[in-house]
């Protein structure tokens, strides 16, 4: 999708009050309402000046784009990073401002970013009830699966003084239970928006991309390497695991690459647990080394008739091989 500039569109420097923001909208409105305005692409322009006023007389809109927005220019390809908005705390349940049912249909930018016109914008508070507040926040795999008290610092958009978007921060220590996943939320009472009784603070878990593992659900998926001859012959291996634990792992005789061996509760901690699936690859000495050299050429000397090609799809008419 491209990239939108609101600055641009509403013809404001990033560092505009939200007066300067109210003006400016104020001036284009008069400009290109369909209702009153004789120029041809009246409509247009009235959505994308709707558009980006949604977004900049938001403090939590604004500070989300800003967040995303630095060093892009208008038109240009543009991607959302992953997890963008970890580490803001927003008002209500959901993303950050998320919602817009009052301005109509918007982009697909402004929808990618902060949700579809039908989302939620607020929570409805009881009287007198504090706002929930809404975190994502993202964890290194070993922590999530050792759980325990984290730290965790959330930047807060609010209006200063002189008008314009500030970032207030505050840090708390939050208690994760062994084995969090992603797209757990862990509610903190009391945490969110003043009030009596004031609102509760929802922490929504994702977890960084790792180097070597996987996480589906509460599954735990990785790769096994083993050597030819602990494939062809079968052996037991040391597997390390993300949390630094170490188990044994039973390899079978005439294993494959690309065979999966599951064990069935070893995932990530929970009621039920998650499964642990690994992916066999067999990693063969480099030729370059002169003794597998030697053992290579042997092999090739005394196995005249194997065919790897032929095995290869023998077994895959039976299946096997990639199971």
């Amino acid at each position: 999708m491209e990239f939108k500039d609101y600055y641009q569109v509403l013809g404001v420097p990033r560092d505009a009050t939200q007066e300067d923001v109210k003006k400016a909208f104020r001036k284009l409105a008069r400009k290109f309402h369909p209702d009153v305005s004789k120029e041809p692409d009246a409509a247009t322009r009235m959505s994308e000046v709707n558009e980006a006023h949604a977004v900049l007389s938001d403090p939590e809109r604004r500070a989300a784009y800003d967040q995303i927005g630095r060093g892009h220019q208008a038109g240009e390809r543009f991607t959302p990073p992953p997890d963008w908005d970890a580490g803001f705390e927003f008002r209500g349940g959901g993303r950050p401002g998320a919602g817009a049912a009052d301005y109509g249909d918007f982009s697909e930018f402004f929808e990618n970013i902060f949700g579809r016109a039908s989302a939620p914008r607020r929570n409805r508070p009881g009287a007198g009830r504090g706002e929930d507040h809404h975190a994502k926040i993202v964890l290194d795999l070993e922590d999530a699966l050792r759980g325990g008290v984290h730290r965790v610092s959330l930047r807060q958009p609010q209006l200063g003084a002189d008008g314009r978007v500030v970032l207030g921060e505050r840090t708390l220590d939050v208690t994760l239970p062994p084995g969090v996943r992603p797209g757990r939320m862990v509610r903190l009472a009391g945490q969110g928006g003043a009030g009596h009784p004031p609102g509760d603070l929802l922490l929504e878990v994702q977890l960084r991309e790792h180097a070597h593992w996987r996480v589906d659900g509460a599954d735990l998926i990785g790769e096994l390497p083993v050597a030819p001859w602990e494939a062809a012959l079968g052996a037991v291996v040391p597997l390390v695991l993300p949390d630094g634990s170490t188990l044994k792992m039973r390899v079978p005789a005439g294993a494959q690459s690309g065979q999966q061996l599951t064990l069935r509760g070893r995932g990530l901690p929970g009621s039920p647990p998650g499964d642990l699936d690994l992916v066999l690859r067999v990693v063969l000495p480099s030729a370059l080394e002169p003794r597998a050299k030697e053992i290579y050429e042997r092999m090739a000397r005394e196995l005249p008739d194997f065919d790897a090609r032929k095995v290869a799809a023998a077994e895959a008419e039976r299946g096997e091989g990639a199971a």
